[in-house]
């Protein structure tokens, strides 16, 4: 097989250091944005992430997201699926219909309350969470039976099942339970929460080591100070650090033209995670990074250009 042909799920167990990507469909049936984010990190990643109902904002599909966007890109898709808005008969029902279009990675999230997100009125469901929700996905992998012991007929649906995990959690141990939970009952692969403290992410990959479960860390490059300002008030468990806020701070009062500005919010990036990534390269403790710079592409070469991590060849990024 040629490298290039490698499944994500082949290079967490074979290679050094893998990335992952994200892809965040909107409020559309559009999906011409998405293919082209797909499209410019091809090369770069070995997989992206494909978001379900993000923040329990309806969007399209991410079912149907996932489909196109391998179909149209070639880019390997891990599907995510929650809990949130659909019990188990609708939960086997979609993974059913990933197995049949050929997806391979599924990411079993429990996903927010509906009243955090655009639809606050909606019922929320929580059927299942997300650990039972692997137990799940895996009976339909190992035994070819949905969660009642009911048959499944023809083959059984490949999936490599991924978590989520929060190094951020505070209290942890109760994080920590959880994902031991999530691994006992079939984990394939955990990507975490965005991360930004390196001695506390390292010491929480140092619980997980005993269990060989390939670990990516999450990062959060940004765009620019708004998309900085948003996800530090708003998503929760996650704050960027105050030294690192500041810097966003003083690019958007600084009196730069736009270009000026994103090469300097490039840098703050680049001086900020690239060094978080290399110590988590000389850790040998994590299989790699899940960056999740949505609307962001055209960073990801310049990173991995700047951790030495490109792989080759490199395929030309097209920004947006």
């Amino acid at each position: 097989m040629k490298k290039d042909r490698l499944t994500f799920m082949t290079k967490l167990q074979t290679q050094d250091f893998v990335f992952t990507g994200e892809l965040e469909p909107a409020k559309t049936a559009d999906l011409t944005d998405v293919i082209k984010e797909a499209q410019a990190l091809k090369g770069y990643v070995a997989a992206c992430n494909v978001t379900d109902n993000p923040g329990s904002c309806a969007t399209i599909s991410s079912l149907v997201a996932s489909y196109l966007v391998q179909k149209n890109t070639g880019m390997e898709v891990i599907y995510q699926l929650r809990c949130t808005d659909k019990n188990r008969i609708a939960l086997t029902s979609d993974l059913l219909g990933a197995a049949a279009l050929g997806i391979k990675n599924v990411l079993a999230l429990t996903g927010d309350h509906t009243l955090l997100g655009d639809m606050p009125n909606a019922k929320p469901v929580f059927d299942l969470d997300s650990t039972a929700l692997v137990g799940m996905i895996r009976r339909m992998v190992d035994e070819g039976k949905d969660l009642n012991g009911n048959e499944i007929v023809g083959p059984r649906p490949r999936f490599n099942i991924g978590v989520a995990a929060n190094p951020n959690a505070n209290p942890i141990e109760p994080e920590i339970l959880k994902l031991v939970r999530k691994i006992e009952c079939g984990a394939d692969f955990i990507q975490t929460q965005v991360c930004y403290d390196i001695e506390k992410t390292i010491e929480f990959l140092r619980m997980f080591k005993i269990f060989k479960t390939p670990v990516l860390v999450g990062i959060f490059p940004m765009k620019n100070y708004g998309t900085a300002n948003y996800f530090n008030a708003h998503v929760p468990g996650v704050s960027i650090p105050k030294d690192l806020m500041e810097k966003f701070v003083e690019v958007k009062k600084g009196s730069y033209s736009k270009e000026e500005k994103r090469e300097k919010y490039d840098q703050i990036n680049l001086d900020f995670f690239a060094p978080f990534i290399k110590e988590l390269m000389k850790s040998n403790l994590c299989k790699g990074c899940h960056v999740m710079s949505v609307h962001y592409t055209e960073f990801i070469p310049k990173l991995l250009k700047e951790v030495q991590a490109i792989p080759e060849p490199a395929i030309s990024v097209v920004s947006k």
